[in-house]
C-alpha cells in the first residue's frame, strides 16, 4: 500500500503541463473523405499535446495549463494532405478567485499539413523538419503554439519566467519545415505569423512585451481582490507600454495578440476604476485595440 502511495504521489508530482482539448473539425471537407481519418487524428493530437512531458518543471496535477486546440479543416488536397486554420487558446487562474484569464486567443491561418491514418504524432526537438516536410509541419506547429503557452504562463507568474520556452519556439522556428505549400514561418510570409511573434518575444528590441505580460497578470490581476486600486494600476501600466511599443514600433505583432479575447475582461475591470483611469483606459484601449474601440468608448464613459 505504501508502495502505490509513493508512486502516486510521484505521478502527481511529474504530471504533464498541459490539460488540452482538441476538436478537429471537418465539416467543410467533402463526403467523399473517410471520416474516420479526423477521430484518429483528434486522438493523436490529444495524446502528443497531454502526454508529453514538455519541460523538467514541476507540474501539479491542479497545475496543468487549461487550454485548448481547434483545428479547423477547409479542405482535402489529395494523398492524405489537408488545408487547415488553427485556434489556440489557454487561459491561466486568478489569485483568489476561479475566474481564468486568457493567456492566448489565437487563430494560425496558415496550416497545410498530411496525416495518414493511425499514424502517431510525435514531435522530436533534435529533428523538427523531419523526413516528411509536411507531416512534420503539423507537429512543428503543435509544439510551437505548446512552447509560446508555457512561455506565456511562465511569463505570467515572473519576470522573464518565460524565456526558456520562447527560446524553444525560437528554435522550432528555426528549424522549420520547408515547402511550397508550408507557410508562417518566415519573415516574409506576413506580418503577423509564428516568425514574427517569436520575433516579437525573443528580441530585445520587443523586451517590453514581457513587462506587460508580468504586470498585466501578476502585479494586476493577482492583487485585484486584495488591493484593487494598485492593481488596476498595473493594468493601466500595461497597457501604457503596449501604447508606447505599438506607437514607437507601428504594427507590432504582439499588441493584437496579446489583447485578443480581453475585451470583457478589461471592460469588467475598468468599470470599477476611478474616472481618471476609466479615461485614460479608454482613450488607450481605443487607440490599440480598434476593433474593439466602440466597446470601449460605450461601456467605459
Amino acid at each position: 500500500m505504501l508502495l502505490l502511495i509513493i508512486a502516486g504521489v510521484q505521478q502527481a508530482t511529474h504530471a504533464q503541463e498541459l490539460q488540452a482539448r482538441v476538436t478537429i473539425n471537418a465539416s467543410r471537407v467533402s463526403s467523399q473523405t473517410d471520416r474516420k481519418v479526423f477521430q484518429t487524428l483528434q486522438t493523436a493530437v490529444y495524446n502528443m499535446l497531454n502526454n508529453r512531458k514538455w519541460t523538467n518543471e514541476t507540474f501539479q496535477t491542479n497545475e496543468r495549463i487549461n487550454c485548448n486546440f481547434l483545428i479547423n479543416i477547409s479542405e482535402a488536397l489529395g494523398s492524405n494532405t489537408y488545408r487547415a486554420t488553427l485556434v489556440v487558446q489557454a487561459a491561466r487562474p486568478v489569485y483568489n478567485s476561479s475566474y481564468e484569464s486568457p493567456l492566448i486567443n489565437w487563430q494560425d491561418e496558415d496550416l497545410i499539413f498530411k496525416y495518414v491514418e493511425f499514424q502517431p504524432i510525435e514531435f522530436n526537438e533534435n529533428r523538427v523538419s523531419g523526413s516528411d516536410p509536411l507531416a512534420s509541419n503539423l507537429t512543428a506547429t503543435l509544439a510551437y503554439y505548446v512552447y509560446i503557452i508555457l512561455g506565456l504562463d511562465f511569463d505570467s507568474f515572473s519576470l522573464r519566467g518565460g524565456d526558456p520556452w520562447f527560446k524553444k519556439a525560437q528554435t522550432i522556428v528555426n528549424s522549420a519545415p520547408e515547402g511550397r505549400d508550408i507557410t508562417g514561418w518566415k519573415a516574409f510570409d506576413g506580418i503577423r505569423n509564428r516568425y514574427w511573434l517569436m520575433e516579437n518575444l525573443t528580441n530585445n528590441r520587443y523586451a517590453r512585451v514581457h513587462d506587460v505580460i508580468y504586470h498585466y497578470y501578476r502585479q494586476g490581476l493577482d492583487n485585484m481582490y486584495e488591493k484593487e486600486g494598485e492593481a488596476l494600476g498595473a493594468v493601466l501600466n500595461s497597457l501604457n507600454t503596449l501604447n508606447s511599443l505599438n506607437s514607437e514600433i507601428p504594427n507590432t505583432m504582439f499588441v493584437p495578440f496579446f489583447l485578443q479575447g480581453k475585451s470583457n475582461e478589461l471592460v469588467r475591470m475598468f468599470k470599477k476604476a476611478t474616472p481618471e483611469q476609466k479615461q485614460r483606459a479608454r482613450e488607450i484601449l481605443s487607440r490599440i485595440d480598434i476593433a474593439n474601440a466602440n466597446t470601449y468608448k460605450q461601456e467605459l464613459k
